[in-house]
């Protein structure tokens, strides 16, 4: 045994005995010693959020996100973009979610799936709907039961597919539990004889009706006195409406990183000896790919289409020569023709992919690619061959026929297999989608087309630059040490100051500023009037190319709005019930004994107007807008007889029903029956919804994300 492996062997233990009684000492001084608190200040720091007063960790999170994300990638995709993972975040906290509130609710029902269940919607006659994706035959459309015995089998030795699988099954039991906690719920719900001939009788009654109103507009509001006392009783009578969401204000001001004069020069230096190098270079593609900012791509392209600065140059057609260099686009650049030759404008092909997977290697792909090109060459129909093996779906059902193209639409091997050919001509092509069989049906009228291969090499600020101005942003956050600083500084440089209101935490935009996603973090860790630090407690974040700095000047926590911040919102409240008050006096003093509504009108100057067609679940009313409170007086008044006072959202109201019909309404039993299903359709996710409310969510993912 060497010495190496006996140490690997033997000190292993006794590493993590040290290791371990370490820990142990540190964790005991750490409880008895003031790191007790430091500990519980990080442990409420990393708490992202609380379901059903349960505390939930960012470590919790973060480890089942990036189970998800391993998830994904085991998928087939190798890299994940922003979007796809920010709603790969939002999955995992719903599932969090489920998770918290509904486990409960299982366990204290007896709801459970037992190994027999499972096994029957896995390998059962009728499987899964998830299993019946995963193993569904592409090519013919149907459950592959072959396919999913050799997988589970795989399992047994593949960790990864074992992974995969697990995850599969989680997803297969939830959704059972889930459908059987529903199925309880909805199952629970009926709908009485009386329920049904209430609901029958809302919409029974259509009315006809006159109406007059006196808007809140029409009474002074210095005619309304506000005491506090009324503030304060109607905000605590109300505060459930005054919740609010958790929002700052935020002003920044940029110091852009722009390259130097310097940093010009040095491009304009590589890109001069860079030239003299192109124009030697034996392989130049090769030159472009291993020196150039931009890759070459190698296609052709029509005079037509290359740049009008270029036109004189590669109608000379000198392979040696080197245009430029020259300034676009913020990039030095230099060009040389590699290539002359003419090419079709457009083609018409078909082909055959055949894709690389879990059952057949890459090797085996070429093979069966040589053999039905043989096929093809002996005779058999290239459609019928396409529409048996091509993974192209897409174009497989019409033979493999991809129409017209011209140069420069697909991928270059496929491009350059296309166009490097003449009509008839059976060619194949690697690409990333895998082995092409391309058959070139016929070919435009050919045409003078270019190579032309670039170099270039972006200006951009260099290091010094970049120290030069960030030292500039640093002088200035220091000596600006205050918001009145702050502002001063601003004014007396000429700067442009950004005032941003109602920043929420998720918020993911800023104007001026390219992903200012830590900014709006640290935003709100930062409190009213101070300057906002990130995590190394830096004033100056990097962010694109600029370099920020930013006060908070406003804070509005989560949660019910203090009194003084809704004052003027509970004062318009008050003023408009009083109001109300003031005109159903008015109105009730008007009316009396055997009044109509029109002399009710005469007396008070105001103006008869007409409703039709009018029922319970009328959702406006014609000239006056939404008004729930007229509409369901209206809908229970009695013929003839003025109704009201009625407070609605825009004034005080008085009707008289005119006329009163009763529709033969919906049979009573079908009218049950139909609502009977919607309470359960409904219940299938208001149960839910009800527990989510009940669980006070809080989601503070915006700390971290």
């Amino acid at each position: 045994m060497s010495a190496l492996q006996f140490l690997r062997e033997k000190a292993g233990v006794l590493v993590a005995a040290v290791i371990g009684l370490s820990l142990f000492l540190f964790v005991v001084s750490d409880f008895f010693g003031n790191g007790r608190g430091q500990r519980l200040k990080a442990q409420k720091y990393y708490e992202i959020g609380e379901i059903g007063g349960q505390k939930i960790s960012y470590q919790d999170y973060e480890l089942r996100l990036q189970n998800l994300m391993e998830i994904y990638k085991l998928s087939g995709r190798s890299s994940i973009d922003e979007s796809t993972t920010e709603s790969i975040r939002e999955q995992t906290w719903q599932q969090m979610v489920r998770e918290k509130i509904l486990d409960s609710q299982y366990k204290n029902l007896g709801i459970n799936v037992s190994v027999e269940e499972l096994d029957e919607m896995v390998l059962g006659n009728n499987p899964h709907q998830i299993v019946q994706q995963l193993f569904t035959d592409q090519k013919t459309g149907t459950f592959n039961k072959s396919f999913l015995v050799n997988f589970l089998k795989q399992t047994e030795v593949d960790e990864t597919a074992k992974k995969y699988w697990l995850f599969f099954e989680d997803e297969i039991v939830n959704d059972r539990m889930n459908a059987k906690y529903n199925n309880l719920v909805s199952k629970g719900l009926y709908v009485t004889s009386k329920q049904a001939e209430f609901d029958k009788n809302l919409a029974s009654n259509t009315v006809d009706f006159s109406y007059i109103v006196k808007n809140y507009s029409s009474v002074s509001d210095s005619a309304i006195k506000i005491s506090e006392s009324d503030i304060q009783a109607y905000y605590e009578k109300h505060k459930q409406s005054y919740k609010r969401s958790a929002l700052r204000d935020i002003e920044y001001v940029t110091f852009d990183v722009v390259p130097s004069e310097d940093d010009i020069k040095q491009v304009e230096q590589w890109i001069n000896t860079t030239k003299a190098e192109f124009a030697t270079a034996s392989d130049p593609a090769q030159f472009i790919n291993l020196s150039s900012d931009t890759r070459h791509i190698g296609f052709f392209t029509p005079l037509s289409a290359v740049p009008d600065n270029l036109k004189d140059f590669v109608k000379q057609e000198d392979m040696n020569a080197i245009f430029g260099p020259y300034i676009e686009d913020g990039s030095y650049k230099i060009a040389r023709l590699l290539a002359v030759a003419d090419r079709p404008d457009s083609v018409h092909v078909r082909h055959i992919l055949l894709s690389p997977n879990q059952t057949r290697s890459l090797e085996a792909t070429r093979h069966e690619a040589d053999s039905l090109i043989k096929l093809i060459k002996s005779g058999t129909s290239f459609e019928s061959l396409a529409l048996a093996n091509s993974n192209d779906q897409g174009s497989a059902q019409i033979g493999g026929d991809l129409g017209w193209f011209p140069e420069g639409r697909m991928v270059v091997p496929f491009n350059n297999a296309c166009f490097s050919g003449k009509k008839g001509d059976i060619k194949t092509a690697e690409t990333t989608f895998g082995i092409h069989i391309i058959e070139i049906l016929a070919q435009s009228k050919d045409t003078r087309k270019y190579d032309i291969g670039f170099i270039d090499r972006k200006i951009i600020p260099g290091s010094i630059t970049n120290q030069r101005i960030y030292s500039v942003a640093s002088q200035f956050a220091g000596t600006n040490n205050t918001y009145d600083k702050f502002n001063s500084a601003i004014a007396a440089q000429g700067l442009n100051k950004r005032v941003i209101n109602d920043v929420a935490p998720q918020q993911k935009t800023l104007p001026g500023l390219d992903n200012p996603r830590s900014l709006i973090i640290s935003l709100f860790q930062t409190e009213k009037g101070n300057i906002v630090l990130d995590n190394s407690q830096q004033a100056v974040f990097e962010i694109g190319d600029k370099f920020v700095i930013a006060y908070c000047t406003k804070v509005q926590n989560e949660g019910i709005a203090p009194v003084a911040d809704v004052r003027n919102d509970v004062r318009f409240a008050l003023v408009k019930d009083k109001k109300a008050e003031l005109i159903s006096t008015e109105f009730n003093k008007n009316n009396g004994s055997g009044k109509s509504l029109e002399s009710i009108a005469n007396a008070m100057g105001l103006t008869l107007q007409e409703a039709t067609q009018i029922n319970f679940r009328s959702y406006t009313v014609p000239g006056v807008g939404t008004e729930p409170a007229l509409v369901g007086a209206a809908s229970v008044a009695k013929q003839g007889i003025v109704s009201g006072p009625v407070k609605g959202t825009n004034g005080v109201y008085m009707l008289v029903a005119n006329n009163v019909t009763n529709p033969q309404g919906e049979d009573l039993n079908l009218l049950k029956e139909r609502l009977t299903t919607t309470f359960q359709m409904r219940g299938n996710y208001e149960a839910y919804e009800a527990l989510r409310k009940e669980a006070n969510i809080v989601d503070k993912r915006y700390k971290f994300y």
